[in-house]
């Protein structure tokens, strides 16, 4: 096998690897949501505690899976592309304790300012519970993250995919425990309990890549001759570098979440003061608030599904680019570059499209006691599609040492989401609406600028014509099919029922499509894993030439 060819085949099992992980996590997460959402005395309100706090779990989860290994894996990988395995292991040590230290005041900061963050910010008092039981996750997220992130740069998405698989089904397992046995509390009780499993789980997920490491680290790590600087001042430098690495990395890797987080500490005010004249009391204000940010974070727990299986990209395209410039090879980035944009594509727009056309059907069919939000619902489904390039687009540019360009771009769209939510919000007549179009927004500004930066920084081909208008063709004729379908079989099958069938037979009319206009070309369908077998049947089916 060719070094080529090995390389690529590595790089797309890594992205195979971290696509079934995220999968993975997202049905789980989506479990365990639908479940205490439908639990009698949760519903939307309780969603709304419980997303207050699970905001931040998701940045905790973002940065643990991209931010922080995203630097630790760019540094590592360029040291081994260089065969400097022992200073990618002093890059590793000094990490461990740059954000060791870092998460640990982090964490006594969000127990210690939980109080003021719930009033003073949110102005909703009882989000402070949930904050003070997830406030310890945030040490045990960082140690991790270092973890991961080694292992990445040597190569092996294993511990990150397997670690967070594993984090993600206990908290799964342990929430839905938990919210029923607090059923009959208040809702920010059992919301509360809910968030308590978050930090179980990520000490469980801890400990399970303390013992990858122990088991595994002279497997990944190879000898090497390199002589590495110990001393207080190379330390005080590497220190100084791997933050700076990190925070780029950080801020850009919230691009999936930072709407959502502006929309935590926004809507809840604004909605406070859209009702003020409507709702007689502070209790009722903050009951309408909490509810109606409980229908935006439902919504985001679907829609993050085809996002999460993207950010494989993301995550593995950052070593993958780093290690071909560290030698030079720019082709191969290109590459790189430009199937993971064409893959990314492939995968959001018939989902989003789905989503646009199944969007009261799904609600109700997964959340029956709670099924409010259709039309935030297609909103999000649409901006979905941006969320999902910009991680792509993202990672490329990390890859290329683009460091600052991502974080500058998210700032530019953050700065008008949040000018936006102050005004729309605020109008009774736009309300929770106003969140769902200024993320829009924030995501199209946020694409233009980190597209146009990259066009300018490399070269990488994009055949318009297979890879945007043809998946575009084939989500519009599937969204076609799946609206026929729901408008002939309405009030003959029940709603699941018909939803489901909805779905499937949408994915295959779609997959049928893609093969008819033959939107994969031949080197694309043999990078995939079992590529060269799956064109080989498609030529003896007549649908490509040999």
């Amino acid at each position: 096998m060719s070094k080529d060819k090995k390389r690529t085949n590595s790089f797309v099992g890594n992205v195979l690897m971290l696509m079934i992980s995220q999968i993975i996590i997202k049905l789980l997460g989506l479990i365990y949501r639908l479940a205490i959402t439908n639990v009698k005395g949760f519903g939307d309100l309780g969603n709304g505690y419980y997303s207050a706090g699970y905001q931040v779990y998701a940045v905790l989860l973002i940065i643990s899976s991209q931010g922080i290994p995203g630097a630790v894996s760019k540094l590592v990988s360029n040291k081994v592309a260089q065969g400097k395995y022992n200073e990618a292991h002093r890059i590793f040590k000094v990490s461990l304790w740059v954000f060791g230290i870092i998460g640990l005041i982090a964490s006594l900061l969000l127990y210690f300012l939980s109080d003021f963050i719930s009033m003073d910010i949110l102005n909703v008092k009882d989000v402070t519970y949930v904050l003070k039981v997830l406030s310890p996750a945030i040490f045990f997220v960082c140690v991790s993250a270092v973890i991961r992130g080694y292992f990445a740069g040597l190569g092996t998405m294993k511990a990150s995919s397997i670690s967070q698989a594993l984090e993600q089904f206990f908290n799964c397992v342990l929430t839905i425990t938990f919210v029923y046995a607090l059923v009959g509390k208040e809702p920010y009780v059992m919301a509360a309990g809910g968030n308590l499993s978050t930090t179980l789980a990520i000490l469980i997920s801890f400990s399970y890549l303390l013992l990858f490491y122990k088991t595994n680290i002279k497997k990944y790590k190879e000898e090497s001759n390199d002589v590495v600087d110990t001393s207080k001042s190379a330390t005080k430098k590497l220190s100084k570098i791997i933050i700076m690495t990190a925070i780029p990395l950080t801020v850009g890797s919230i691009i999936s979440v930072v709407t959502t987080l502006i929309d935590t500490i926004t809507v809840s005010n604004c909605i406070q003061i859209a009702y003020k004249n409507i709702f007689e009391s502070k209790y009722l204000l903050e009951q309408e608030a909490m509810r109606l940010t409980g229908i935006l974070s439902k919504v985001e727990t679907i829609v993050n599904l085809p996002i999460a299986v993207n950010l494989s990209f993301y995550s593995a395209l950052i070593p993958a680019i780093t290690a071909a410039i560290s030698k030079k090879d720019y082709e191969s980035a290109s590459k790189k570059i430009s199937f993971s944009i064409s893959t990314s594509l492939l995968i959001v727009l018939p989902c989003a499209i789905g989503f646009i056309t199944l969007a009261d059907p799904i609600l109700k069919m997964l959340y029956p006691n709670a099924s409010d939000g259709a039309h935030i619902f297609q909103i999000a489904a649409f901006t979905m599609i941006f969320v999902a390039i910009n991680h792509t687009l993202q990672g490329s540019l990390f890859g290329l040492g683009k460091m600052y360009t991502p974080a500058l771009a998210l700032t530019c769209g953050s700065i008008v989401k949040i000018i936006l939510n102050l005004i729309l919000i605020r109008n009774p007549n736009i309300n929770i609406y106003g969140a769902a179009v200024s993320s829009l927004i924030c995501q199209v500004i946020t694409f233009t600028i980190i597209y146009i930066t990259l066009k300018r920084t490399i070269r990488f081909k994009m055949d318009k014509r297979n890879n945007l208008i043809k998946p575009i063709i084939a989500s519009l004729l599937m969204g076609f099919v799946i609206i026929l379908i729901q408008y002939i079989f309405k009030g003959v099958l029940g709603n699941s029922i018909l939803t489901m069938i909805s779905i499937i037979i949408g994915a295959i009319v779609y997959l049928f499509l893609v093969v008819i206009l033959k939107i994969l070309k031949k080197d694309e369908i043999y990078a995939l894993p079992k590529g060269e077998k799956i064109y080989n049947m498609l030529v003896k089916l007549k649908l490509y030439k040999a």
